[in-house]
């Protein structure tokens, strides 16, 4: 399973595309209408692409028309290296979006660029580059990719990309991975696409420039929560008999999320969290944000004699 790849969940009705593996078990899933669901990976399977073919066309031919709504995969370009043999690694470009595109590869020395290669990548395809020697990896230029996305259907454009990457052996070999996308091997594995923050510090400081010496009134309106919230969906929601299990764990998740940061900022020294004990992802989620807040003293396990292990309890600093 890789970014871009088209799942199906196996216990609910969706169907969208991997957009960011947030831990060894979490992996965030583009549904339609652009909303992200946290799912388990042992709750996802991958679609072929021979089956998602097939499926879209008997749902257009039965619509008579196009369908816009599927989701579609804006992620997932990389460069792959795969071993060759001779100590030689095989460059490989992966495209494994929606989209088609017009990329080209540059070798960058000293600031003069080599062009190696261009093409038109079809959606989900890949391409052979060239190959290199891994005993000079220390001695390769860097790589400056250039790239722009094309698509027949009704879509939102997508900004062209410019990627430059310098290859060191210190931090090559991290990057092994087994079944890359599309050609299926092991491969060490570079996305060039991942999402960036588009908060700019050059923008920051735009700002303060332009509102300094402005008086300007703030309101801040923070609903201080009570002490025990509880995240049972049937608490949260009026009908959740229609909603899948991925679903119902968002919008737990959120409901703590927010709840947490309100105790912080209208000064709560702890919060209980009661979230039952069901098959344990919602607390294990819950115990992993908790972990690394900074905000956060400790947790512990609350009421066992009223809840189990079904609570949590939260000391704040």
């Amino acid at each position: 399973m890789n970014i871009g790849d088209r799942v199906r969940l196996l216990h609910g009705k969706e169907e969208g595309v991997v957009k960011r593996f947030t831990d060894n078990r979490f992996v965030e899933v583009e549904i339609e209408d652009g909303f992200v669901i946290p799912v388990l990976r042992s709750e996802l399977v991958v679609v072929s692409k021979e089956e998602t073919s097939r499926f879209n066309l008997v749902r257009e031919e039965a619509a008579g028309e196009k369908q816009d709504n599927k989701v579609i995969a804006t992620q997932g370009i990389f460069l792959a290296f795969t071993e060759d043999g001779n100590n030689e690694v095989l460059l490989q470009f992966i495209n494994n979006t929606d989209f088609d595109v017009s990329y080209s590869i540059s070798e960058v020395q000293k600031n003069n660029h080599f062009g190696i290669f261009h093409h038109i990548a079809p959606a989900k395809t890949s391409d052979k580059i060239r190959h290199y020697s891994i005993g000079n990896l220390e001695k390769w230029p860097a790589f400056l990719i250039q790239a722009l996305f094309y698509k027949k259907s009704n879509y939102s454009p997508l900004p062209a990309l410019l990627k430059k990457i310098n290859f060191k052996a210190s931090t090559f070999f991290k990057h092994k991975k087994e079944n890359a996308p599309l050609i299926k091997k092991t491969a060490y594995l570079f996305q060039l696409d991942e999402e960036q923050s588009d908060l700019k510090p050059e923008t920051i400081l735009s700002a303060l420039e332009e509102n300094s010496g402005k008086t300007q009134k703030l309101e801040l309106v923070i609903t201080k929560p009570d002490r025990e919230i509880d995240l049972h969906i049937e608490k949260l929601v009026k009908d959740h008999s229609k909603m899948s299990n991925s679903e119902m764990l968002s919008i737990q998740l959120k409901t703590f999320e927010k709840n947490l940061e309100n105790a912080i900022a209208s000064g709560m020294k702890e919060i209980i969290f009661i979230h039952g004990i069901g098959n344990g992802v919602l607390k294990e989620a819950i115990h992993k944000v908790l972990g690394k807040h900074q905000e956060v003293s400790y947790f512990q396990d609350s009421h066992k004699e009223k809840f189990g292990y079904g609570a949590t309890k939260v000391s704040l600093k």
